[in-house]
């Protein structure tokens, strides 16, 4: 497998993502390039106190190794003593406005290699959406760009990484949803790379369209202290799933990733309450009843 393309689609990719990001905040990015002792290194791109957003990153990566981790190699025995390389984009963006959604996009590569055998390789990514006040008009409009977006590789696909991106979102420990989902795949190399990358390349390609339309809806909303208290509180969740079960996380922790970029997904205020419930009949409650449960919103 030839990574040259995909190493330049997701360069590209971040570029086009940040200035699209840029001009609807209205302040830029700071960049930040890293390198690794390992091999390899990455681009942050990251704003903070922004006009809209609290807090936002865009990450290219491109990491290499002789050794897997523990978190891909133990479900993968086959892999051990393979070198490896591994690249994507990954993004979470924290708005101050607590009507306005948090939102998480990634598309990677992943390639190992032995001498005398073949590569062996697969991509991975998808996107989710996580409102702290929901909007069935921007649930909707969310999953419909993402099956929109899948459309051409199969009337199956997006049912299905629906489907899973519902079921790796979940918060075993509170038995409850992150947000309204989206889509999510990973090892995928099902049709060859051609499909594969195409399909990587359609979701990230897709992610400016499913987003930016909401926050243009919702960033003008006015609010008071209840509602960015509620916001903290449910970020508290955010917080939980990608320090506990998030892979991605815990790749990037264990490979020798750059710390700061990989935490740089966490909101920048948050709180946590003891044993906590929404006051009946509040737009607190109704998210819990009407959007953090599984919904075909397309």
């Amino acid at each position: 497998m030839d990574a040259a393309p995909v190493l330049a689609y997701f360069k590209g990719l971040q570029a086009r993502i940040v200035d699209a990001l840029a001009a609807f905040d209205g302040k830029p990015f700071l960049t930040d390039s890293w390198t690794r002792p390992e091999g390899g290194g990455g681009i942050t791109r990251l704003i903070e106190e922004g006009d809209f957003f609290e807090r936002g990153g865009v990450n290219f990566s491109h990491v290499t190794g002789n050794r897997l981790p523990p978190s891909a190699s133990a479900a993968r025995p086959s892999l051990a003593g393979r070198a490896w390389e591994a690249m994507g984009v990954s993004l979470v963006l924290h708005p101050r406005n607590p009507y306005c959604p948090t939102a998480h996009m990634n598309v990677r590569c992943f390639v190992a290699r032995k001498e005398g055998e073949e590569a062996v390789w697969w991509f991975g990514g998808g996107m989710d959406l996580t409102p702290y006040y929901g909007f069935e008009e921007d649930a909707r409009h969310f999953h419909r760009t993402c099956r929109d977006a899948l459309a051409p590789f199969g009337d199956d696909v997006h049912p299905r990484y629906k489907k899973w991106c519902d079921e790796y979102f979940f918060l075993k420990h509170r038995n409850e949803p992150r947000g309204v989902g989206g889509i999510f795949f990973d090892d995928l190399n099902e049709g060859g790379v051609e499909r594969c990358f195409g399909l990587t390349q359609a979701v990230g390609d897709a992610f400016p369209g499913a987003y930016l339309p909401i926050v243009e809806r919702r960033r003008a909303l006015p609010y008071t202290d209840r509602e960015r208290d509620f916001q903290a509180y449910r970020r508290g969740r955010y917080v939980e799933f990608n320090l506990v079960w998030d892979r991605g996380t815990l790749f990037g922790l264990q490979s020798g990733g750059r710390t700061e970029s990989i935490l740089m997904s966490l909101p920048p205020v948050v709180k946590w309450r003891y044993d906590w419930k929404p006051e009946p009949g509040s737009a607190e409650e109704k998210l819990y009843t009407d959007f953090l449960r599984p919904r075909d919103w397309a």
